[in-house]
C-alpha cells in the first residue's frame, strides 16, 4: 500500500460511498451494489481499486465473497495527517 494508491482510490466519490456503506460491517459484493444504481462489473471495478489500496480486504463463505473495510490503512493515513500538522507540543513553541 502506498500513500499515492490510497488517495487516489479515496478521490472517487462512490469509492468513499462504499467505504461508508461498509462501516455498518461485511457485505457481498451484491448487497453494495444495491445501493447503487450501476452495474455489477462498475461495482466489482471500485471494489478492487479500494482492495488494491487496502482499504478494504476479502473473506470468502462457501460461495460468497463479504469485503469488509480495513481501518488500519485509515488510522496510518490519520496518523500521518496528523504527524504533518504537527501536534501540541509544536503549537506549544510558537
Amino acid at each position: 500500500m502506498t500513500f499515492a494508491e490510497t488517495f487516489k482510490a479515496l478521490s472517487d466519490p462512490v469509492r468513499r460511498e462504499i467505504l461508508e456503506i461498509l462501516k455498518q460491517g461485511p457485505m457481498s459484493a451484491g448487497e453494495i451494489g444495491a445501493h447503487f444504481d450501476m452495474t455489477g462489473a462498475t461495482i466489482s471495478y471500485h471494489l478492487k481499486v479500494l482492495k488494491q489500496a487496502d482499504l478494504v480486504f476479502e473473506t470468502r463463505e462457501k460461495n460468497y465473497i463479504y469485503y469488509q473495510l480495513n481501518t488500519t490503512v485509515l488510522e496510518e493515513i490519520l496518523l500521518w495527517i496528523s504527524e504533518l500538522k504537527g501536534g501540541d507540543d509544536h503549537a506549544e513553541r510558537e
